[in-house]
């Protein structure tokens, strides 16, 4: 197995935001030499997590002040597609953690959101859990000196392997749903990793229970609400934030099976061959069904990563407005978002579906493993079904309607 570099020596090195791109790249090749051989086994990512800690790319979203690597979103955005061309489940671990850990600027104030970003940066927590708006929540009881949470999570990301969690929970009486952020090693956590997925068997995903945990008031972080007027706009960028790491989850996993097929093409002449004079004798691919699939693929992966595109850029200058940001301008953001999720989603289905038969016969063999591509973007095409955002475009589109304030798994 290829060792990271020592963490030191990964952060010290990186002098500025175009060195972030270049150890992901690094870190994706090296998950790439044992991708097939971790996902089959399906143990507890403690070793792929050491390797993103490793990295520094865990800390790459905190601001250089609070010392993290200062970082934007579109780099983050680059890096998650990186990795999930390599590893889907890897990449899942890291795009939860960037949206879970960046909630404390969407949901509190700067003195608390700087406070927890320094802890994390400090202690390079991995964050999981989630705060998904279809999560029944929690329930956190007051005390005199904090709360208490107690009830279970169906699921949460990165469960099984986490630093933090942050969770959805609601006060007894007035329901509001609040994010809360609570240590896994106490012992009235129980999480239960959900091993059994046919993909993403390496995001360690699960359930969690909680009973009596004590929380901080520091530590509950801000309301979830979804009511009119009980969030900013800025806070409402927390949605299409998180759509777009779906929407480059998807892409990347899209572009890593392409990229394996594209080598087993070259090598290994598909038996589709007969318009070939000589099909088994080496050369490049000539038959005109292989080479038409290919290109209705690419099509799909670049204008999916077009849209996509727009809506970071999108992202990127609404995040840039702070609190001048309006509510039409963050609901014209969220629409694009999920064009943007849904175009990819729907990209990667038929990607990872339709590239192995391009492969033929030699695509079944486990040893190649290619399969997980296709595992990796159902498991995560189920939690979010494409139905939902595209239904929020066209409401959108014929009656000016802004999407709600729903948060993904």
């Amino acid at each position: 197995m290829t060792t990271a570099p020592p963490a030191d020596k990964t952060v010290a090195a990186v002098t500025g935001r175009s060195d972030w791109p270049h150890i992901a790249r690094e870190l994706a090749d090296d998950l790439a030499t044992d991708a097939v051989e971790r996902e089959q086994a399906g143990k507890p990512p403690l070793d792929e997590v050491a390797r993103l800690r490793e990295s520094g790319l865990l800390t790459l979203l905190v601001p250089t002040a609070h010392g993290g690597g200062g970082a934007d979103w579109r780099t983050a955005y680059t890096v998650v597609r990186t990795v999930a061309a390599a590893d889907g489940a890897v990449a899942h671990l890291l795009g939860s953690h960037y949206f879970l850990s960046y909630c404390a600027r969407f949901l509190t104030g700067p003195d608390r959101a700087a406070r927890v970003e320094r802890a994390s940066a400090a202690g390079q927590w991995y964050w999981g859990g989630g705060i998904a708006s279809h999560e029944p929540p929690l329930m956190l009881t007051p005390t005199t000196d904090g709360y208490l949470l107690d009830g279970h999570q169906r699921y949460g990301s990165g469960v099984g392997v986490a630093d933090r969690l942050l969770v959805r929970a609601a006060v007894p009486g007035t329901g509001e749903p609040l994010a809360v952020l609570v240590d896994p090693a106490h012992p009235g956590l129980m999480s239960s990793s959900g091993g059994d997925t046919f993909g993403q068997r390496l995001a360690a995903a699960g359930s969690v229970g909680f009973d009596s945990v004590p929380v901080a008031v520091d530590d509950v972080l801000g309301s979830l609400s979804p009511d009119d007027g009980a969030l900013s706009p800025f806070a409402g960028l927390a949605v299409p934030t998180a759509r777009l790491i779906s929407a480059q989850f998807c892409l990347g996993v899209a572009e890593g099976l392409l990229g394996e097929v594209r080598e087993h093409g070259r090598a290994v002449h598909s038996p589709w061959q007969p318009f070939s004079p000589h099909p088994w004798t080496g050369g490049p691919p000539q038959d005109p069904y292989v080479l038409t699939a290919y290109g209705e693929l690419a099509v799909s992966a670049r204008a999916a990563s077009a849209l996509a595109d727009q809506a970071v850029a999108a992202l990127t200058h609404g995040l840039a407005r702070g609190d001048d940001l309006d509510d039409e301008e963050c609901a014209e953001t969220a629409v694009l978002a999920s064009a943007a999720e849904a175009a990819a989603a729907r990209a990667a289905q038929e990607i990872t579906a339709r590239a192995l038969d391009a492969v033929g016969a030699h695509a079944a063999f486990a040893r190649h493993g290619l399969d997980r591509f296709w595992r990796d973007t159902r498991t995560h095409t189920l939690r979010e079904p494409v139905a939902h955002r595209l239904r929020e475009v066209g409401d959108y589109f014929l009656n000016g309607a802004h999407p709600p304030f729903t948060l993904p798994a």
